[in-house]
């Protein structure tokens, strides 16, 4: 089964975008942790607040 692809738009209510840029931040951290616990490296993150 395949996915359709997603439409990227800005979230353009302030507090809304702010949720959801924490939201995903945890979420990118968590994913790298678990990487470089997995594979036993050093891992990177950059992330730019909005």
């Amino acid at each position: 089964m395949v996915r359709g692809k997603t439409q990227l738009k800005r979230i353009e209510n302030a507090t809304s975008r702010q949720v959801t840029f924490s939201k995903r931040r945890s979420g990118l951290l968590k994913k790298a942790f678990e990487l470089s616990v997995l594979c036993d490296a050093e891992v990177s993150l950059i992330v730019f607040s909005p």
